[in-house]
C-alpha cells in the first residue's frame, strides 16, 4: 500500500468513527421507536379484548440529558389512547433534590391510562446507593399526586385485570411474597417487575402470565448480530424483548425510553403497546 492509499485509508476509518459517534450520542438516543405486539392473557374478561396496555420504562429524569425528550415522547404517547398504562421503575437519575423537582415538572405531561395507570419503582428510585427509602416515597408521593397508582409488593384489579408490582429487587422494601403469597391464579394478572432477575427467584408460586421489565436498557450499546456487553443483570440472557420463560411464564424487558448516559447504539428508546387478547386455558 502506498503512502497515498494509506493516508486515505485512515481518513476513511476516522470519518466512519466520528460519524457513528455523533449517531450513537445525538441521534439514536433520541429516536424514540413505539414497539406493538399482541400479550395473549388466560382469564382475560371479554370486554377487554383488544384493549390496548402502554409499558414506559426508566425515563431517568436528571441532568445527564434533556428531559424535554421524555415529555415530547410522552405527548407522542398520549395519541394512542391506551386503556392502560404501566410504568415499569427508574423515574429518575437521582443526584440531588432536584431531581425531585425535575420529576413534577415532566410529570405535568404524564401519559395516563383511560381505564388506570400503575407503576413501580426501580432502584434509581431509592436515591444514592439504592439505600434512601425517604427518596422512594416522594418518588411514589409526586405520582400518586399524578393519578398514578403506586405498587409496592401490592396487587390491584382494574376492571377485570390484576396487576402485581414488586417493589424494587435492589431497593429496601423488596418483599416480593408479601403479595405473590396471596394470588388467585384464575384472575387475568400481569406482574411489573423492574429488573428482569427477580424472575429467576423461587417466589412465584406457579404463576402462569406476564412479567414486564426494564432496567437493562437493553445494553444501550449492542454490536450486530452479538449481545450487549454490559448488563446489569446476573443473568445475561435478560438483555431486552420478548423471553418465553417455558413454565406458562412469558417475561418482557422493555429497552428504555431515558437513558442512564447519552449514548445508544442498536438499541433505540422504547415504548411498548400490547393488545390484550385471550389466551385459551
Amino acid at each position: 500500500m502506498n503512502r497515498r492509499k494509506f493516508i486515505k485509508g485512515i481518513s476513511t476509518v476516522g470519518a466512519l468513527g466520528l460519524f457513528s459517534g455523533l449517531y450513537a450520542w445525538q441521534i439514536e438516543p433520541f429516536w424514540l421507536e413505539f414497539v406493538q405486539l399482541k400479550m395473549p392473557i388466560k382469564h382475560l374478561p371479554k370486554k377487554l379484548v383488544g384493549s390496548t396496555l402502554m409499558q414506559i420504562s426508566d425515563i431517568h429524569v436528571g441532568n445527564r440529558f434533556d428531559r424535554k425528550f421524555i415529555i415530547d415522547s410522552f405527548k407522542k404517547a398520549k395519541d394512542y389512547q391506551p386503556e392502560f398504562v404501566v410504568y415499569t421503575g427508574d423515574f429518575v437519575s437521582y443526584d440531588t433534590k432536584e431531581q425531585l423537582e425535575q420529576l413534577e415538572e415532566v410529570m405535568q405531561d404524564v401519559v395516563l391510562g383511560s381505564k388506570g395507570t400503575i407503576a413501580i419503582l426501580g432502584n434509581h428510585d431509592y436515591g444514592k446507593n439504592w439505600s434512601e427509602p425517604y427518596v422512594a416515597d416522594k418518588i411514589a408521593s409526586i405520582l400518586r399526586d399524578k393519578g398514578v397508582t403506586v405498587l409496592r409488593n401490592e396487587q390491584k384489579t382494574i376492571e377485570g385485570l390484576n396487576f402485581i408490582g414488586l417493589d424494587d429487587f435492589w431497593g429496601t422494601n423488596y418483599y416480593p411474597s408479601k403479595v405473590l403469597d396471596n394470588l388467585n391464579l384464575n384472575r387475568a394478572n400481569i406482574t411489573l417487575s423492574h429488573n428482569p432477575d427477580t424472575v429467576d427467584h423461587e417466589m412465584w408460586n406457579n404463576y402462569d402470565s406476564w412479567i414486564l421489565s426494564g432496567h437493562t436498557h437493553g445494553g444501550q450499546c449492542k454490536p450486530p448480530f452479538l449481545n450487549p456487553p454490559m448488563l446489569p443483570v446476573k443473568n445475561r440472557r435478560y438483555n431486552a424483548g420478548k423471553i418465553d420463560l417455558e413454565d406458562g411464564r412469558t417475561l418482557y424487558i422493555n429497552r428504555a425510553l431515558g437513558h442512564l448516559w447519552q449514548v445508544r447504539f442498536n438499541v433505540r428508546p422504547e415504548i411498548t403497546i400490547f393488545e390484550l387478547e385471550e389466551e385459551l386455558v
